[in-house]
């Protein structure tokens, strides 16, 4: 069995994320325009007529942006928790959406897809991250955090594929033309994953079952590729992992259609 992966992009302005098995074909979150979401699901031969859900890691816009409109044009589920769930209702004002309620810390599936909602520390109602699997592989997927938690860790240990925010360079950050408020936010609790935070977080979790790690959320003035990918690229060499493939995610573009195999003992 494998899974494959697409990030369709990812960025301050709209973070969507293709995951396929078997049997079960979903989204992680809809933050790009519906059209776009379709466009780019057609560049990797995907029909949006053949995706059954839409799982949300949050209410902020660039994580939701595409639903609406994905409401009207197709039938795709959409998954989250109550706090998420009520955020963007409150949003999506006038719109009814026939949520699927899941609670936090708790498995539900969908198709031959396992789904572990958990908490991660960000400014939103109640935001989490996802651990997917199947009979065979495990995938980490956490978009907005400002924070590492033990929690987060332990979820994230063992994953043949992760997708992880890197954030923003710290350097770039401090020196950027940004209010110092909103300097804080992104560098504090409920903030996003500085590069170097990211590192520390791999060196935590990744282990030789691990082959593909996707670099998300990327800003797009205070980080760069090469700089995110450089500065992971070290950790993992240090950490004797040069095994693992990294894909620093684009917010225009997406990353192909991955193939995550299962890794024979």
């Amino acid at each position: 069995m494998a899974l494959k992966i697409c990030v369709l992009g990812s960025g301050s302005s709209g973070n969507c994320i293709y995951i396929e098995s078997e049997e079960t074909k979903l989204l992680i979150d809809a933050g790009l325009s519906f059209k776009q979401i379709c466009v780019r699901l057609e560049s990797i031969g995907i029909d949006i007529d053949d995706v059954q859900a839409v799982c949300f890691t949050h209410e902020h816009h660039d994580h939701y942006q595409g639903l609406k409109t994905m409401l009207k044009r197709s039938n795709i589920k959409p998954y989250a928790n109550t706090g998420t769930a009520s955020g963007i209702d409150a949003r999506l004002s006038g719109v009814e959406v026939p949520w699927n309620i899941f609670t936090t810390g708790s498995d539900f599936s969908i198709g031959d897809i396992n789904i572990h909602p958990f908490q991660v520390c960000h400014d939103a109602y109640e935001p989490v991250g996802y651990v997917l699997r199947t009979e065979d592989i495990k995938i980490g997927i956490v978009t907005d955090m400002g924070i590492i938690t033990e929690l987060v860790k332990d979820y994230l240990k063992d994953c043949d594929a992760l997708i992880l925010e890197s954030n923003h360079d710290t350097e770039l950050l401090i020196n950027s033309s940004r209010p110092w408020s909103l300097k804080q936010r992104i560098s504090g609790n409920q903030g996003h994953l500085s590069n170097t935070q990211t590192s520390e977080l791999l060196k935590a979790i990744s282990s030789s079952r691990l082959q593909h790690l996707f670099l998300a959320h990327l800003s797009s003035d205070c980080n760069c590729p090469d700089i995110a990918h450089q500065t992971i690229s070290k950790t993992l060499i240090a950490l004797n992992h040069q095994h693992v493939c990294i894909h620093v995610t684009q917010q225009k573009t997406t990353t192909g259609l991955i193939h995550i195999k299962v890794i024979e003992d």
